[in-house]
């Protein structure tokens, strides 16, 4: 239990028969952000390779929370593997097996063995927006510079 408890949400975890065994997402230390989630399949991501790798789960975030898939760093770093659409998106409405999107951009074939951490899942909270038309916007001092525009 942490020293300083954090604000906590349930979110139901319902386990597939292909992941039955493995280790439900978990935090690794205390001052972690993100739980990390295991691979239920093997693999050899192959460099340039992207794949859906199957986690074994399902879950049911509540309403009004989304859970983000962010990669590991260490694979990042030393294999070049990562998690291309970061972060995806788990929305509250999903009820399918999640699958991590991951993608090979080292050299060497990525092995991806059956309990392997491959990415870290963190819940966070959504807020809906409405958009408003209007004729023009207020100005700022940046204005409409972007893409590098307030320098190096």
């Amino acid at each position: 239990m942490p020293s300083h408890p954090l604000p906590t949400i349930n979110i139901l975890l319902k386990r597939l028969p292909h992941g039955e065994g493995l280790p439900a997402p978990s935090y690794t230390t205390e001052g972690a952000a993100g739980m990390d989630v295991v691979a239920a399949e093997e693999l050899d991501l192959a460099p340039g390779q992207r794949h859906a790798v199957a986690t074994g789960f399902a879950m049911a975030i509540p309403p009004g929370y989304e859970v983000q898939v962010r990669p590991r760093s260490g694979l990042a770093l030393k294999h070049g593997v990562t998690v291309p659409n970061t972060p995806g998106t788990i929305d509250s409405d999903y009820r399918g097996e999640l699958k991590i999107i991951m993608i090979n951009h080292g050299a060497d074939a990525f092995p991806i063995r059956r309990g392997d951490r491959i990415a870290q899942l963190v819940p966070a909270p959504v807020q809906h927006a409405r958009f408003a038309e209007v004729e023009e916007l207020d100005g700022t001092a940046r204005g409409a510079g972007g893409f590098g525009s307030t320098g190096v």
